[in-house]
């Protein structure tokens, strides 16, 4: 059976991929007064209103400071609709169901039921180095369900637009999330992080009948040296942390080394070079974006990942040729993402034809 596998803290997480409808990056919730403390708050997912759990505070930790990389997975199941907040989202996998170890979890469920009656471990599996917690979805969903009906929330009734309080820019406020009449979204988060926020709430709410996705451009927007560039989603596999990198001896400075990604030993490049920016330093550049161009797969290192956006061919535009320099021919245009210029990267022109190609022998 196949699972979506996931991170929660430090932790790895799986759910069958059957109940997993689909993925994006966190949005601006509008919490609800009177709600558990793991219903963090609703989105209105193009029409639709979605409860939104967390389930690190489910399990016992403390509310945690939500980030530009953290994701929500919509599930179904039995009709029931809901969206879980996770850290990262590694991938689909296949796990055989005597691969998935159900005594320990028999025995944590018998220990948490006089905490958590609905607590929804389905059982404990070694995927590669890495021991996975199944989740049941069946369980989770009618905890949500029971929920939902505990506290009398009403979704349909909510205007969240209205319901969402803003905090003013300078406000340092802190925020207690048991409190009705403070309830905020992530308290802690910067003017420009809300303002991205509040865009892909906006974003899903819209309708797809109204849009027309036939020729649009997916773009990941990854941050280097503060900097927003675009990347074309659809040559990304995957973003992951980088925790031990291999140098490779007699190598360019662009080439970082290799890593490890479960069992794959792929190479770690530096794309800054090449787009004119400095070098100095590769400190905070913790993540990587592995690209899979033809049969080249390799890891670019990035700041962050902080949103996944659709353009009109249109509203990409390319650069003039009068001011054409050098760096620009890795460039496939600009175009504004938070009234900012963003430059959009030809990532399989630097891996395939310029400075930066990638040796599979090395």
């Amino acid at each position: 059976m196949s699972y979506l596998i996931f991170a929660l803290k430090l932790m790895r997480y799986a759910i069958a991929a059957s109940v997993v409808q689909e993925i994006f990056f966190l949005p601006e919730l509008t919490p609800i007064p009177s709600a558990p403390a793991d219903l963090v708050g609703l989105i209105n997912l193009r029409g639709e209103l979605l409860p939104v759990i967390d389930l690190t505070i489910r399990l016992g930790y403390p509310q945690p400071n939500y980030t530009l990389s953290n994701s929500v997975i919509i599930l179904k199941f039995n009709n029931i609709r809901l969206g879980i907040i996770v850290n990262q989202v590694y991938e689909v996998q296949r796990i055989a169901t005597d691969a998935i170890q159900t005594e320990l979890a028999d025995h944590l469920q018998q220990e948490y039921n006089s905490v958590h009656p609905s607590y929804y471990l389905q059982g404990i599996s070694q995927v590669d180095e890495h021991l996975v917690m199944v989740l049941n979805p069946e369980t989770l969903i009618q905890y949500m369900s029971h929920s939902l009906t505990d506290f009398n929330l009403d979704i349909e009734g909510i205007n969240l637009e209205e319901n969402q309080q803003h905090l003013p820019p300078d406000s340092s406020t802190k925020i207690n999330f048991r409190k009705p009449q403070n309830l905020v979204f992530c308290p802690d988060a910067t003017p420009e992080e809300r303002t991205i926020f509040q865009e892909r709430a906006k974003n899903l709410r819209r309708s797809i009948d109204n849009q027309d996705f036939a020729g649009l451009v997916p773009l990941a927007v990854i941050g280097l040296s503060e900097e927003y560039f675009g990347v074309n989603l659809e040559i990304i596999r995957e973003f992951t942390d980088i925790h031990h990198v291999t140098p490779i001896p007699c190598t360019p400075p662009h080439i970082v080394g290799n890593m490890n990604l479960r069992g794959e030993i792929l190479t770690l490049v530096d794309i800054r070079g090449l787009v004119n920016l400095p070098l100095e330093t590769s400190q905070g550049l913790s993540k990587a974006m592995i690209v899979k161009i033809n049969d080249i797969v390799a890891g670019i290192i990035v700041e962050g990942i902080f949103d996944v956006m659709y353009l009109k061919e249109s509203e990409i535009k390319t650069i003039p040729t009068a001011i054409h320099l050098k760096q620009d021919e890795y460039l496939q245009g600009t175009a504004f993402y938070q009234d900012k210029m963003m430059s959009i990267l030809n990532v399989t022109k630097i891996m395939t034809q310029g400075e930066l190609v990638i040796d599979q022998e090395v």
